[in-house]
């Protein structure tokens, strides 16, 4: 069942609403639907989304939060197109990793790291709205995944270095197209096309329809988001505009190039009509000059032709 409440987005409640501990229920649905196992945020980290201007603030929203296992959970929203995102999101882990540790610290200090990152623009090609990349090592002759040994808690325990290495999640917003039966198709539903069930039962979502609610905004914040809003708008309608005038103009240059080719290839074709007339003419006996006054063609052309 579905009302018509209005929520509000989720890129807004990363900048402004989910920092309250409060409302930490909503982001731990959304890491534990991903992750599959329950995760509990216990604090928020400084994160680079804070130091941003005005123009990435727009574009982009973070979270760096901590959980009870003490695992970094990095959640980037970013809105528009971005090179280089790839990039990005391997500096920002790099970047989490080293912060957290602190120099003289043993290696078992390096912390687990997460980054979700939900986009709202085209990165590439892919049929998929959710991808999860991690680290496998696997034998290159043997093809066995690869475990080591490492020390917890005064024992000696095997481990895979899938359980060491960062995690990445990309989440192609605008890919998804599906009827939302599944929970992590709730959550897309929601990133979309702002709509949430009365009666989920999603984690996190069943939070966010009390938490995210627009009607429950104070008359500031509901200026501040409406204005934001209008600037998503905006920024749409101008990528709107140039991908259609950048289509216009290919096809127009497209059909000046098409024109230009077809009067090329018609000259050509004439002037290999008049080729073989001439031709024909010489081997019928005629001069060069009753020749040349026929085809139009110059005394030098013919002249090469009987040669």
């Amino acid at each position: 069942m579905q009302t018509d409440n209005k929520y509000i987005r989720f890129d807004w409640a990363v900048k402004r609403m989910l920092r309250d501990k409060a409302n930490f229920a909503v982001l731990e649905g959304l890491v534990t639907v991903l992750l599959g196992e329950k995760i509990v945020i216990t604090e928020l980290l400084e994160s680079e989304g804070n130091q941003d201007s005005h123009e990435a603030k727009f574009n982009r929203g973070d979270i760096k939060a901590k959980n009870s296992k003490g695992e970094i959970i990095i959640v980037e929203v970013q809105l528009t197109r971005q090179l280089y995102y790839l990039q990005r999101m391997l500096y920002g882990v790099s970047k989490a990793i080293t912060e957290h540790i602190q120099i003289g610290n043993k290696y078992d200090q390096v912390k687990k790291v997460y980054s979700i990152n939900i986009l709202y623009f085209d990165l590439g090609k892919g049929n998929d709205y959710l991808y999860h990349g991690k680290t496998i090592f696997t034998g290159v002759h043997t093809g066995d995944r690869l475990e080591v040994n490492t020390k917890e808690a005064n024992e000696i325990k095997m481990t895979v270095p899938e359980d060491v290495f960062p995690e990445y999640y990309i989440i192609r917003v605008n890919e998804f197209n599906d009827i939302a039966t599944t929970p992590i198709e709730e959550w897309l539903d929601y990133l979309k096309n702002n709509r949430i069930k009365d009666d989920t039962s999603t984690p996190g979502l069943q939070e966010a329809r009390k938490k995210l609610l627009y009607m429950t905004m104070s008359d500031k914040d509901r200026r501040a988001y409406d204005a934001h809003m209008d600037d998503i708008m905006v920024e749409n309608d101008v990528l709107d505009t140039a991908k259609m005038e950048g289509r216009a103009e290919g096809r127009a240059e497209g059909r000046a190039e098409g024109r230009a080719e077809g009067r090329a290839e018609e000259r050509a074709k004439a002037e290999a009509e008049k080729l073989d007339i001439a031709k024909q003419l010489i081997a019928s006996g005629m001069s060069i000059e009753q020749v040349a006054t026929i085809t139009k063609l110059s005394l030098e052309v013919i002249r090469e032709l009987t040669r």
